[in-house]
């Protein structure tokens, strides 16, 4: 479902404000270069500084106007569980093809908390879930049982993008979740040892800058 390379596009403003133009002009930029999709209001968009109304806005802008030459994936986590369900249905009316959800920041829930978080969102919502691993910024790491108990209750939990930084823990991920568990990388320089072990893809920062490239590691690994 999610094979490739996701840019998590970066967020452009002028004056305080989000530079649409700009926006604009970097998606067609990903597109031109054969990016299989992107991430909008992921943390190189700056999610965590991000209002409400400019998820909102950012989300609507780039699904109109990709207007389906790529896949956009809506960042709609947070560590408040009635916001990130508000975000998610949002994006999901909006027409998001799947949501990228963040472990929920500062607060530190423990796995049980952690279940209650994510599976309160994929009960609101029917579009793909991508859960996202990334205990350097949360401070709250989703283990690899907990991922499969989500996505063996949860149909709409489908993957992982995982920014661990741990093979080992990578590789538990897929012994533990069913077969087509999706493995994404979200560190660029685990990029090709996340695929050897079975991963799909990445959702990258590098793309950014270089997406050519990046498409270009991802076919290399594939073949």
């Amino acid at each position: 479902m999610f094979h490739g390379v996701y840019t998590a596009i970066i967020t452009p403003f002028k004056g305080g404000n989000i530079d649409a133009d700009a926006f604009k002009g970097l998606i067609d930029r990903q597109v031109e270069n054969g990016i299989h999709g992107i991430v909008v209001c992921g943390t190189t968009g700056e999610s965590a500084t991000l209002s409400m109304d400019e998820h909102h806005e950012l989300i609507s802008l780039a699904l109109e106007y990709a207007d389906k030459r790529i896949k956009v994936i809506a960042g709609t986590g947070s560590n408040n569980t009635i916001e990130a369900i508000a975000l998610s249905t949002a994006a999901e009316k909006a027409g998001a093809d799947a949501l990228l959800l963040i472990s929920p920041y500062y607060n530190k829930p423990n796995q049980e908390g952690l279940y209650q978080h994510f599976s309160a969102i994929a009960s609101a919502v029917k579009l793909p879930i991508i859960l996202y691993d990334v205990p350097g910024r949360t401070c709250a790491s989703i283990n690899p049982a907990t991922t499969a108990r989500l996505h063996k209750e949860f149909e709409n939990i489908v993957g992982i993008k995982e920014a661990t930084g741990d093979i080992a823990n990578m590789i538990n991920i897929l012994e533990l979740a069913e077969e087509g568990f999706q493995l994404i990388s979200g560190d660029d320089f685990l990029f090709a040892p996340v695929m050897a072990i079975g991963g799909v893809g990445i959702i990258s920062v590098t793309s950014n800058i270089l997406p050519q490239q990046m498409v270009s590691l991802y076919e290399a690994c594939v073949a």
